[in-house]
């Protein structure tokens, strides 16, 4: 309680980076609950800091009467204007103790309430300092492994990279750099948690905006990407000047831009796809390399079939189907991919139902039964047999 506090202040708040007003309201919440232990609870005291002198003041506040009851919250009239003359019945009269009379104990109790309102502060810091840069791209260093999470260090805070979220053959050891997306930030009961992502497609898109200044400009804008970490990404660019154009800017001079993200993401290929609104073209450039022949598309169910040469089907697949997976995932919608001999047998066993059908239905025995049918409604006409008379003359009818 002695001394000057405002250089201590002054250095925490420089170091911890933490608000000076609430170093104070925390220095001025720890005096007081040292007063009050010392005291049980018995006085109504209030502390305020005093920075002039760079010192916690404690106050007493005791009501004025004429006659004591409590004498820990009341004080007599006579004895009460020996401190202010003007006081009055009824008034409050607030009266500062004297800090050499709290214990040990109570300095100790002040101590670490301020060590836990200091820490309260600190990641209350951090928290507003990061939860706004979601979607970041950070370096840091790692520290240590804990069960497959890796912990890594960002200067004023920790963050987690967790296994889920590492992409796999990436191995690290402590004191390497790694490059993250923060992905999410939220406040737990052990303080602020940065979760950071190997994996995310938005750290392909923030490696690309920092790559490329026709990105971070406007001029060429990302409309998708998606990847499977370590293996291979898709991503489509559109131009927003004729003159510009999207697949080349993102290369890069001999591909000097894109290959700087390939390394930082450790061999992955990437696919730089021109995006159109045209479905079917935009399904087509997916697919790349491989050639596409015909497309049948389905607008309401929001799926096309893909015709492919014979000699493209492996190649539009791709290695386990990847190809094909991360061009569905692309322009978000389902893709049937076949060859061109795989269509047209389709299409004459089509061929072939459709005319086994129309000949049941004009079979010759169908339409023998049909006239059959139609002769038996037809009624039989009535036969007369006519005899001469003798005279050759016909009787009448």
């Amino acid at each position: 309680m002695v001394g000057n506090l405002n250089h201590i202040i002054d250095q925490v708040v420089k170091d911890k980076g933490i608000d000076r007003d609430i170093l104070i309201e925390a220095l001025e919440s720890a005096v007081l609950s040292a007063a009050n232990k010392k005291f049980r609870n018995t006085r109504d005291l209030e502390a305020h800091y005093n920075e002039e002198i760079g010192e916690v003041e404690v106050f007493e506040f005791v009501t004025v009467v004429d006659e004591v009851v409590d004498s820990y919250k009341e004080i007599d009239i006579e004895e009460a204007r020996e401190v202010d003359p003007d006081v009055e019945v009824g008034d409050s009269l607030g009266m500062m103790m004297e800090a050499g009379s709290f214990s040990r104990i109570a300095a100790q109790t002040a101590k670490q309430v301020i060590i836990q309102k200091v820490r309260e502060a600190e990641r209350e810091g951090v928290y507003n300092e990061f939860k706004d840069r979601v979607g970041e791209v950070v370096n840091g260093i790692v520290r240590r492994y804990e069960r497959g999470d890796l912990i890594v260090d960002l200067g004023r805070a920790e963050a987690l990279l967790p296994n889920r979220e590492q992409v796999p053959r990436e191995n690290y050891r402590q004191s390497d750099r790694v490059r993250a997306y923060i992905s999410e930030v939220k406040m737990s009961a052990k303080g602020p948690q940065i979760i950071l992502s190997r994996t995310h497609p938005g750290l392909l898109i923030s490696l690309f905006k920092s790559e490329v200044p026709e990105i971070a400009e406007g001029i060429v804008e990302i409309k998708n990407a998606v990847r499977e970490p370590g293996s291979r990404a898709k991503i489509a660019v559109e131009s927003h000047d004729i003159d510009v154009d999207p697949v080349g800017a993102c290369v890069g001079m001999r591909g000097s831009r894109v290959q700087n993200v390939v390394t930082e993401l450790r061999g992955e290929r990437i696919d730089i796809i021109p995006w159109t609104p045209d479905p079917a073209r935009f399904a087509c450039a997916a697919l790349a390399p491989a050639e596409v022949s015909r497309v049948y598309i389905d607008d309401e169910a929001e799926a096309m079939e893909i015709i492919v040469p014979d000699d493209q089907l492996s190649l539009a697949i791709g290695k386990k189907g990847q190809n094909v997976r991360l061009a569905a995932k692309l322009i978000n919608w389902k893709i049937d991919i076949k060859s061109e001999s795989r269509a047209q047998e389709e299409e004459q066993e089509e061929s072939v139902v459709a005319e086994e059908q129309n000949e049941e239905t004009d079979s010759p025995e169908t339409v023998v039964e049909e006239v059959a049918d139609a002769v038996t409604e037809v009624e039989e006409p009535e036969v007369t047999d006519v005899e001469n008379d003798e005279d050759g003359e016909q009787p009448e009818k």
